[in-house]
């Protein structure tokens, strides 16, 4: 590992970061299958192991804290056995939580995947949220406690998974106060919200979520910035609708994740950048979208280059994908992976 890189690891645990958005408790049943259901075709599964870890917003916390930062993480839970266990789990993981603030009104999001033979077999979804005008949460709580504590951090995740967190207004208040600051903003986008974040630092979409980008644009538009695929299904497409989807957004820069084809990072005034994946064992993708955004911002707050976050972060879904569940990495596993960097 090349001595800057290094640098930057050890920066890691001086930095404190703040990450908003919906909060999910991920609760996983694994067993085993050796018969199918005399009373439907569906496959048995004899249950032997059950557990919970944080998901959503929870977990690019989590991955930033395994990472050696210094965490806030500020979200909604609801008054109800799920979103206590939450708060739990991310307290014992040295989170700070004073940012999480419970709402009767909702239900904590929960997700439960049913994994048999390192498979999953279901997954079941859980969830109440709140919508329209109901939805006061960041004017009544959210920005009183981000405006007061903001000074504290050096780089800000926004984590959208739709569930009713991350709203206009919490993104152009946050970003202005980032400005001021002169610290980076990167989101992990929802599609229905993508104009929601213009002048942030950066997103991260996957080859599918940015592909629903391109294509939830108008004609004419995709046209007047010269996009001329929504396809993303060779490097070329990606390289060239990337850059479109870039002069659209006005952002900084875009990081596109695409699996095994590893990422491409986008920069407003440079070429392309593809960067070739470093797993080297697919185990299970859930949650890598949330290392890499963890370890993209954690490397831009100790005052990394977009390229050199970007190469960590590839580092740090390499590694996360060879785990089970929503998993995390360690700053020593980052450090062996980035070794011949």
């Amino acid at each position: 590992m090349n001595k800057y890189f290094n640098n930057i690891l050890r920066a890691f645990k001086r930095q404190h970061v703040l990450v908003i958005g919906d909060l999910i408790l991920d609760q996983y049943i694994k067993g085993t299958v050796d018969r199918i259901s005399p009373e439907a075709p569906v496959p048995i599964v004899l249950q032997k192991d059950m557990f919970y870890t944080p998901g959503g917003a929870a977990n690019v916390a989590n991955n930033l804290s395994s990472l050696g930062a210094t965490v806030t993480v500020v979200g909604c839970i609801g008054d109800d056995r799920e979103g206590h266990l939450l708060k739990e789990l991310l307290e014992t993981r040295h989170i700070r939580t004073r940012g999480i603030f419970e709402d009767r009104r909702i239900q904590t999001s929960l997700k439960t995947r049913i994994v048999a033979h390192h498979q999953q077999v279901v997954r079941i979804d859980r969830e109440k949220s709140l919508n329209g005008d109901e939805n006061d949460f960041y004017s009544k709580k959210v920005a009183p406690f981000v405006s007061k504590h903001f000074k504290l951090f050096d780089a800000v995740v926004l984590s959208d998974y739709g569930k009713g967190v991350i709203q206009s207004p919490l993104v152009a208040d946050t970003v202005a106060l980032a400005r001021k600051h002169n610290i980076p903003v990167v989101v992990d986008p929802k599609v229905e919200h993508l104009k929601f974040y213009g002048r942030v630092t950066s997103i991260t979409p996957n080859r599918k979520e940015a592909e629903a980008a391109l294509k939830s644009l108008e004609p004419e538009t995709r046209k007047r910035f010269r996009i001329l695929s929504t396809r993303l299904d060779s490097l070329d497409t990606v390289m060239h609708s990337g850059q479109g989807l870039l002069r659209y957004l006005g952002i900084d820069s875009l990081l596109v994740t695409l699996g095994e084809d590893g990422m491409c990072l986008f920069e407003a005034g440079k070429d392309p950048v593809h960067i070739p994946t470093r797993a080297q064992e697919v185990f299970d993708v859930s949650g890598a979208g949330d290392t890499v955004i963890a370890a993209f911002a954690l490397a831009l707050g100790t005052g990394a280059n977009k390229k050199e976050a970007a190469e960590i972060a590839n580092h740090a879904a390499g590694i996360v994908v060879g785990k089970m569940g929503a998993a995390s990495v360690t700053p020593d596993e980052l450090m062996q992976s980035l070794k011949g960097a």
